[in-house]
C-alpha cells in the first residue's frame, strides 16, 4: 500500500510537471515576440523595377511607381488624379504640356533635366514622369528609398508639424501593433521617429529609413516636434475684372445681316454693359470656324457703354465637330487659338465667351487644356475669357468648373433647361434648381468670378396621345400666347413661377412662365450671394419691364 501510494505522489507531480511545462509553452507561444522578418516584396507589393508609392503614410493599392535610369517615375494618370491636375499628355503628338499663368512649357520623349535624365517616359503604353519633375510644379515632399530588395517612394502633401518619439533603446517595427506580428525593420537607440498613430501600448511611427509599421509604447520617450517648411510657390492667376456687376445679354446671330438689328434690339435695355453675338462658330476637327463679327457693330457697341464677348460654339454650326478630336491635338487648339486672338485684335472684341456644349467625357481634359492654353493669350492680351457651363452635376463633372475659376476670368452658369424638349414636362428654370446650382458652383468658384445665367424664355408643352412635346417660347410671345387662348395661371410657390394648363379636346397645354416675378426671385439669388452678375438669354426674348429687374442696383 505504502508503495502504491508513492507511486501516485510520483505520478501526480509528474502530471503537474508536464503541465506546467505545457502552461510555460503556452505562455511563450503566446506572448514571447516573434523575430520573423516580414517579406519586403509582398508587404509593398512590388518586384524589379516597380516602386511602391505611400501617400500622405498610406500605401497606395492601385498604382506603382517604376525605377528607371536611376531614377524613379510616377504614372502621369495618377500624378493628374492626386497631385497635380495641370500635367497634360497629348498621345498623339507625344508632347507633354504644363500650362502656367503666362507660359506654357512643352516637353516630349527626348526633353531631359538637368541630370541629363528623361522627364517623361513611354513604357509599357504607359508614361510616366520623372518624380524630380513633379516635385518641381507640386506644393509635396517627396523621399524615395531604392537601395533595398523593395523599392519605394514616400510623397506628402501635408505641411503640419508632426510629434516625434525617440527610441530609448534598439527595437522592432512591427506590421502591425502585437509582439506576434512579423518585423518590418529595427531601429536603433536614440532614433528619431514620427509619430502618426498612438494608442494604448503601441504606436504607429514612420522611420527615417522608409518604414510605417508599429513599435511598443515602452520603447519610445517624447521628442521635440518636427516642423515641415514649404518653399513651393504656387502660380498666380490674374484676372480682369469689369470691376462691377457684369450684366451680359447673349445676342444670337445667324448672319451678317442679324448683326444690323443689335441697335433696336438693345434700344429698351437698361443696364446692360456685356453684349455676346454668336459669332465664331466651330465647322471642323482641325480649328476652323465660321465668323460673323462685324467692326462696325462693335463700334456702336462700345459708343453704347457695352462690352463686346464674342461667343465660340460647337453647335449652330458643329454638324462635323467632334469635340473630343478637335481639343485633343496640340496643334489644332494651337492653330484656334491663334485665330481667336487674331480676330479679337482685328475686330476691337473686349473678350470671348465660350460655349462648348454636350461634350462627352472623353473630351474633358482636352476641352479643360484648351481653355488653360487660352487663358495664357487671352490675360498677356488683356482680353476677358469667359466660359459657360450648365449646372454642377455629377455628368458633367469633367468640364471641371473648379480649373475654370482658377484660370478664366468669369464662369458663366447657365441656369436653365431644368426641363428641355425631348424630356418630361417642366419648369425650365424653378427657384430651387437655381438656387441649387449657385450654391453647388460656390463651392467650386469663387463668387467674384461667378456669373449666374437666367432665361428669358419658357417652354409651352404639349401633349397628346401619350406624346410630349414642347415649343421654347420668349417671354413677350408666352405672355402673348396665355392671353389669346385664356390660359389660367396660379402662383407656385415651389416652383417660383406662375402656372397653367389648358385642355383643348385630345390636347393638354402645360406651361411654367417666366415672367418679372419670377425672374425677380433669380435675380434676389443673385444679389444675395454676391456674385459677379447675370447673364441673360437671349436678347430679344424680353419684356421691357424685366430691365428694371435685371439690371444691377
Amino acid at each position: 500500500m505504502k508503495r502504491f501510494f508513492i507511486s501516485v505522489i510520483t505520478i501526480m507531480g509528474v502530471l503537474l510537471i508536464l503541465g506546467a511545462a505545457a502552461a510555460g509553452l503556452l505562455f511563450y507561444v503566446k506572448y514571447m515576440p516573434s523575430d520573423k522578418q516580414a517579406d519586403q516584396n509582398q508587404w509593398f507589393g512590388v518586384v524589379g523595377d516597380r516602386v511602391a508609392i505611400i501617400l500622405d503614410n498610406e500605401q497606395v493599392e492601385e498604382s506603382k511607381g517604376r525605377y528607371m535610369n536611376g531614377e524613379i517615375y510616377l504614372p502621369i494618370d495618377w500624378v493628374i488624379k492626386t497631385l497635380n491636375e495641370k500635367f497634360y499628355w497629348d498621345s498623339g503628338e507625344s508632347l507633354l504640356i504644363y500650362t502656367l499663368p503666362e507660359e506654357i512649357i512643352y516637353a516630349d520623349l527626348s526633353s531631359t533635366g538637368n541630370n541629363g535624365k528623361p522627364l517623361v517616359m513611354e513604357q509599357d503604353d504607359q508614361i510616366w514622369l520623372l518624380a524630380g519633375l513633379v516635385l518641381n510644379y507640386t506644393d509635396i515632399r517627396i523621399e524615395g528609398f531604392t537601395d533595398g530588395e523593395a523599392k519605394r517612394v514616400f510623397i506628402d502633401t501635408c505641411w503640419d508639424s508632426v510629434p516625434v518619439a525617440v527610441a530609448k533603446k534598439e527595437g522592432s517595427i512591427r506590421v502591425r501593433g502585437g509582439v506576434k506580428s512579423e518585423i518590418l525593420t529595427e531601429v536603433m537607440e536614440n532614433e528619431n521617429l514620427q509619430v502618426l498613430e498612438t494608442m494604448e501600448s503601441w504606436t504607429k511611427v514612420r522611420t527615417g529609413t522608409g518604414y510605417v509599421g508599429y513599435i511598443q509604447n515602452k520603447l519610445l520617450k517624447p521628442g521635440p516636434d518636427h516642423h515641415f517648411i514649404s518653399s513651393f510657390q504656387a502660380p498666380v492667376y490674374s484676372s480682369i475684372s469689369l470691376n462691377e456687376p457684369v450684366c451680359l445679354v447673349w445676342h444670337q446671330v445667324f448672319s451678317q445681316q442679324a448683326n444690323h438689328a443689335m441697335e433696336q434690339l438693345m434700344a429698351g435695355t437698361k443696364g446692360v454693359n456685356v453684349i455676346a453675338p454668336t459669332w465664331f462658330m466651330l465647322t471642323d476637327n482641325d480649328g476652323n470656324y465660321e465668323c460673323l463679327a462685324d467692326r462696325g457693330y462693335v463700334d456702336k457697341a462700345h459708343d453704347m457703354g457695352m462690352q463686346v464677348w464674342a461667343v465660340l460654339d460647337n453647335f449652330n454650326k458643329g454638324e462635323n465637330v467632334q469635340s473630343e478630336v478637335l481639343f485633343s491635338r496640340t496643334s489644332v487648339r494651337q492653330k484656334l487659338i491663334q485665330s481667336l486672338i487674331k480676330d479679337i485684335k482685328a475686330y476691337d472684341l473686349d473678350g470671348i465667351n465660350l460655349d462648348v456644349e454636350s461634350i462627352k467625357e472623353e473630351a474633358g481634359p482636352h476641352y479643360v487644356q484648351f481653355i488653360r492654353e487660352l487663358s495664357v493669350s487671352c490675360r498677356k492680351e488683356g482680353i476677358i475669357l469667359s466660359v459657360d457651363n450648365t449646372v454642377p452635376a455629377p455628368y458633367s463633372a469633367f468640364y471641371n468648373r473648379g480649373e475654370q475659376g482658377r484660370v478664366a476670368d468669369y464662369v458663366i452658369i447657365m441656369a436653365y433647361d431644368e426641363h428641355y424638349a425631348g424630356g418630361e414636362a417642366g419648369s425650365v428654370a424653378s427657384l430651387e434648381y437655381v438656387k441649387k446650382g449657385i450654391e453647388d458652383t460656390l463651392k467650386i468658384v469663387p463668387k467674384e468670378k461667378f456669373i449666374n445665367g437666367i432665361p428669358f424664355y419658357t417652354r409651352l408643352w404639349k401633349e397628346e396621345a401619350g406624346t410630349t412635346t414642347a415649343v421654347s417660347m420668349g417671354i413677350g410671345a408666352a405672355k402673348t400666347w396665355v392671353q389669346e387662348n385664356n390660359m389660367a395661371l396660379q402662383w407656385d410657390e415651389e416652383t417660383g413661377q406662375y402656372y397653367g394648363q389648358l385642355q383643348e379636346g385630345n390636347v393638354l397645354y402645360r406651361l411654367w412662365m417666366e415672367e418679372e416675378e419670377s425672374v425677380s426671385r433669380k435675380m434676389d439669388l443673385i444679389w444675395e450671394n454676391d456674385l459677379a452678375g447675370v447673364a441673360c438669354w437671349k436678347l430679344g426674348f424680353e419684356t421691357p419691364e424685366l430691365w428694371n429687374i435685371v439690371k444691377p442696383k
